[in-house]
C-alpha cells in the first residue's frame, strides 16, 4: 500500500497511508495530511489513486509543490520521489520499495546504524509534571515520538547519533522549551529541559 513519509530538516514527524481515492493534504485541519505552517497553502494539494497509481496534484497553492525539486501541476508519482512544500519533504513510498524507502528515511532522521555510536545516546525518558498524569515517565524507546494533542498542539522528539531533538509538528498555540516558544526548526534536547505542550508540564530526561 502506497504510503507518505512526511519530514523536515532530517525529522519524520508522520506517515500517512494512502488508503482512500483521494488524500488531501494543506494547513486546514479537516486535510488528510495536516501540516500546519504558514508556507502551505489551506488546501495545498491533493493524491488521487488511479488502480495501482497515485497522482499529485497542485491545488493553486500560493508557494507551488515540486517533486524532486521541479514545480508541478499535476503528475503521477513514482516510489521514492520527494514531494518538497515549504520547508517539508514527503516520500512517496509504494509497495515492493517500502521496505528500503522506510529503513533509508529511519536513516537519515538519527537511527544507530549496525550500532555505529550507541553509547553517545544513554535512555531517555518525559516525565509529566502536571495534570492528571503527573509523575508519569514516557521511555524514547522508538527513533520518533510525538507527543502532545492532535489538533491543538503537537511535538516530535527524534533520537539521533548525538542526542535528541524536538520540532513542532502542527498546532497554533506553540510548545515552549525552558520558556521559550518552539517551532518547525530541530532543538536539541538536555536532561531537565522543561517543556510546556497543550497545557501540560513535562521535563525531558536522560541518564
Amino acid at each position: 500500500m502506497p504510503k507518505m513519509i512526511v519530514s523536515i530538516d532530517g525529522v519524520v514527524i508522520k506517515e500517512v497511508q494512502l488508503t482512500k481515492d483521494r488524500t488531501t493534504l494543506g494547513r486546514r485541519p479537516y486535510n488528510d495530511i495536516v501540516i500546519d505552517n504558514l508556507a502551505v497553502s489551506g488546501e495545498h494539494a491533493v493524491m488521487q489513486m488511479a488502480g495501482a497509481d497515485v497522482f499529485l496534484e497542485d491545488l493553486n497553492s500560493t508557494n507551488g509543490t515540486y517533486v524532486n525539486g521541479k514545480a508541478i501541476k499535476k503528475q503521477q508519482l513514482q516510489g521514492g520521489d520527494t514531494v518538497e512544500i515549504g520547508k517539508y519533504k514527503i516520500k512517496f513510498v509504494h509497495d515492493g520499495a517500502a521496505d528500503h524507502q522506510e529503513k533509508t528515511t529511519v536513516i537519515n532522521s538519527g537511527a544507530v546504524v549496525g550500532g555505529a555510536e550507541p553509547s553517545m545516546v544513554g535512555n531517555a525518558a518525559i516525565r509529566v509534571m502536571s495534570g492528571a498524569a503527573s509523575g508519569r515517565e514516557v521511555p524514547l524507546v522508538k527513533v520518533v515520538t510525538t507527543i502532545g494533542k492532535p489538533g491543538v498542539a503537537v511535538a516530535a522528539i527524534t533520537r539521533r547519533p548525538h542526542g535528541y531533538v524536538v520540532a513542532l509538528v502542527e498546532g497554533a498555540v506553540k510548545p515552549t522549551i525552558n520558556g521559550i516558544p518552539l517551532t518547525t526548526e530541530a532543538v536539541n534536547l538536555q536532561d531537565g529541559d522543561l517543556i510546556e505542550l497543550a497545557g501540560t508540564q513535562m521535563q525531558f530526561v536522560q541518564s
